[in-house]
């Protein structure tokens, strides 16, 4: 039930983060304030965190950059939306996924 709840998010993030990129791309108007956010990932380096860097690459505006000191390293398009909740809410859904909880 997890995996398949897991598969229905990814398949709503994915769809939720393209009209988001399309929509601040075509709309002037929409601030951004790009910058990096560093998030302190609980999956030990290794396949689950793999996992979780490609499902969080969908968020609307967020893109895996790389890591820092143990956290990994996220360019947002928008520093001031809750990138960090929304990573801690993919990291508790992956981790119910593989049973980790």
């Amino acid at each position: 039930v997890a995996l398949a709840n897991l598969a229905l998010r990814f398949a709503c993030q994915s769809v939720i983060a393209g009209a988001d990129v399309a929509r601040r791309a075509f709309d002037p108007r929409l601030p951004l304030r790009p910058g990096f956010v560093r998030y302190p990932v609980r999956f030990p380096p290794g396949p689950a965190r793999n996992a979780f860097t490609a499902l969080t690459s969908l968020l609307p505006g967020t893109v895996p950059a790389g890591e820092e000191h143990g956290q990994l390293l996220y360019h947002c398009l928008d520093i001031d939306q809750p990138v960090a909740s929304q990573l801690a809410a993919e990291e508790a859904a992956l981790s119910r996924a593989l049973g980790h909880d």
